[in-house]
């Protein structure tokens, strides 16, 4: 793997630090402003839809530079939000700081994905994808814990300002290893939105949204679940995180590994096994081991789902696959917004709090549906002539190498 995908796994460690630690931190930042846990958890409200707008508007307005380019000022706009965040004289500033920085997520993981792909053999971008966004999961591992500590023994505005510290470290290392790729011809904004009239770009994200968001039910709920259920302490559920980031670290390996090989049928197993680990849950919540291992399980089977889809959506875009792979990524935290709202709404319906698992498993089996629904489909339409193949813009990388 060439050292490039090392910077982009860099910054996306820092990315995925600075979305989860925020979980951790939320009762000292409430404490600090004067403002309720509730009012608080706007700062994940509004990191998330920050990705969902931010990621189509940047990779737009983006699109008349190079993708190195944009990757640099990506990285620098997410280090501006987490000073911000760590310097906020008020829960505002604090909220601004954390929209800034969640501007450049989706468009960061959907222009790194074409990047690393670029840098790969055809038959490796999966797995050059996973290596970009193992940097994600190993922030759930490692990170996220640690930002936690860092500020329930320093302050919580020391986190930010490490983040921010791991985004110039994720710049500089951008600046240096990733190849100057300038932006492919005809790559005009008309081109990019022709993407969303493939019914199965469109087919991919309605997985994602949906797949993603099964995991995020019940992980949203995960910290009252495993107190007032399985009988965990809250202490505890610190480490039950680390098993939930080290099952999405493994999940990300296993989708890597195949999706590149049998895409289509990884989905396949993947959705249909979250969708009956989030169905059992609901059952083994009652037991501390069995809740530990249904945790691990939800993250690697949720995540696994990842480069999968994501390449979905670069395949079927064809030579227009920048703008759909940045939504694609907003897609997942859209999903995550659902979820969580829908597993509030059961909760408040005095379902209990294992009732998210419910709307999870409902979800994954919906995002099942559409993967056989898209494998039909495909069987049907005839695949693009060669024609069509050649007039599709070429990577710009000097050397190919993967994802």
């Amino acid at each position: 793997m060439p050292l490039a995908l090392l910077a982009l796994a860099v910054g996306a460690f820092g990315i995925g630090t600075t979305e989860f630690v925020i979980m951790g931190l939320l009762p000292g930042i409430a404490a600090d402003y004067g403002v309720s846990i509730p009012t608080a958890g706007l700062l994940v409200t509004g990191y998330a839809l920050g990705v969902v707008v931010g990621a189509p508007l940047l990779t737009v307005l983006g699109g008349r530079v190079s993708r190195k380019r944009m990757l640099m000022v990506l990285m620098s706009l997410f280090v501006a939000g987490n000073i911000l965040s760590a310097l906020a004289p008020s829960f505002g500033m604090m909220l601004t700081g954390r929209v800034i920085a969640s501007l450049a997520h989706g468009s960061f993981f959907g222009i790194g994905s074409v990047v690393a792909a670029g840098l790969v053999a055809p038959d490796r971008k999966a797995g050059a994808i996973a290596t970009m966004f193992t940097g994600l999961t190993v922030a759930n591992i490692v990170g996220v814990p640690l930002g936690t500590f860092i500020g329930q023994a320093v302050g919580w505005r020391t986190t930010f300002a490490v983040v921010a510290a791991l985004g110039v470290v994720g710049l500089l290392g951008i600046a240096r290893l990733v190849p100057a790729m300038p932006r492919p011809e005809g790559a005009r904004l008309g081109r990019e939105l022709t993407a969303f009239r493939n019914p199965q770009v469109l087919l991919a994200m309605a997985m994602t949204v949906l797949g993603f968001g099964g995991v995020f039910a019940a992980i949203t709920y995960i910290a009252p679940m495993m107190t007032e259920v399985a009988g965990y302490s809250e202490g505890a559920v610190t480490w039950l995180l680390v098993l939930f980031g080290t099952g999405m670290f493994l999940g990300n390996l296993i989708g890597g590994r195949y999706a590149d090989r049998a895409l289509m049928p990884l989905l396949y197993v993947t959705l249909g096994g979250l969708a009956v680990v989030l169905a059992l849950f609901t059952v083994a919540a009652h037991s501390k081991v069995l809740a530990a291992v249904a945790v691990l399980l939800v993250g690697a089977l949720g995540f696994a789902t990842v480069p999968p889809l994501q390449k979905r959506v670069l395949d079927q875009a064809h030579g227009a696959p920048t703008l759909a792979s940045a939504v694609n990524i907003g897609a997942f935290n859209l999903g995550n917004a659902l979820a969580a709202w829908l597993g509030g709404l059961v909760i408040a319906g005095g379902f209990g709090y294992t009732s998210p698992n419910w709307v999870g498993a409902a979800l994954a089996a919906a995002a099942l549906g559409l993967a056989f629904w898209s494998a039909a489909l495909e069987r049907r339409t005839p695949a693009p002539a060669p024609a069509e193949a050649a007039a599709a813009p070429v990577r710009t990388p000097a050397t190919p190498v993967h994802h």
